[in-house]
């Protein structure tokens, strides 16, 4: 559910952020990973549960997110670990079909840059991060240069130390940010390294909140 800060009296916006920090799967994209499996499995000649198992259970994609891989030695690791050949390019064409942008979240973020920064915030490592022009087109040229990934910063969400060191590389403050995420634990690790945060239910509900901090996203 959204988390909507309620003024204690009469009708007001709260300080208007000069940095709001989006997460991306689920927030300003539809992340599909059941597609991915399965785009993986028919170019590799394998099955979505082999490909489960070599990707996520083994934790190589854990260990790709937070920057243990290098993009191209985490598509010959995941081969090795599937018993099959994946390229790089396979690996980012899976990812981009299991990653449609959210059109109105694209819109949504676009009327919020007219009016103060935006930036992702995203547990994700660098095959993600560099590739994510051609994974999510759509979020591009709104967030070049403004992405960072938990890779990036050697930590995932929610520790608060992740935030911190994202808005590092931002140069960005914790007191002017305002974070959104659809994860409540990444809300709270938010706001626990002093960032303001709303939790993501919908793009009409998010403009709503935004609204109570001054930022107008249309109807």
């Amino acid at each position: 559910m959204l988390s909507t800060p309620q003024p204690r009296s009469r009708p007001r916006p709260f300080r208007q952020p000069r940095l709001v920090l989006f997460d991306l799967d689920d927030v300003l994209a539809r992340y599909d990973r059941r597609l991915r499996l399965c785009e993986l499995a028919r170019r590799s000649g394998t099955t979505p549960g082999a490909v489960q198992a070599a990707l996520f259970d083994s934790g190589l994609e854990h260990e790709s997110d937070v920057g243990l891989w290098r993009p191209v030695d985490y598509a010959d690791e995941l081969s090795r670990r599937l018993g099959a050949r994946l390229t790089l390019e396979d690996c980012i064409a899976a990812r981009a079909l299991a990653t449609p942008a959210d059109p109105a979240m694209v819109a949504l973020a676009g009327a919020v840059s007219r009016q103060a920064a935006v930036a992702i915030f995203t547990n994700n490592g660098p095959f993600l991060t560099l590739h994510l022009g051609r994974i999510c087109p759509p979020l591009f040229p709104l967030f070049a240069d403004r992405v960072v990934g938990a890779g990036d910063v050697g930590i995932a969400k929610p520790s608060p130390e992740a935030y911190l060191r994202a808005l590092a590389l931002l140069d960005a403050a914790p007191a002017e940010t305002l974070f959104i995420d659809d994860r409540d634990e990444n809300v709270n690790g938010a706001r626990a390294a002093g960032l303001d945060a709303l939790g993501f239910s919908s793009a009409a509900a998010l403009r709503r909140a935004l609204a109570l901090y001054g930022l107008e996203t249309g109807a």
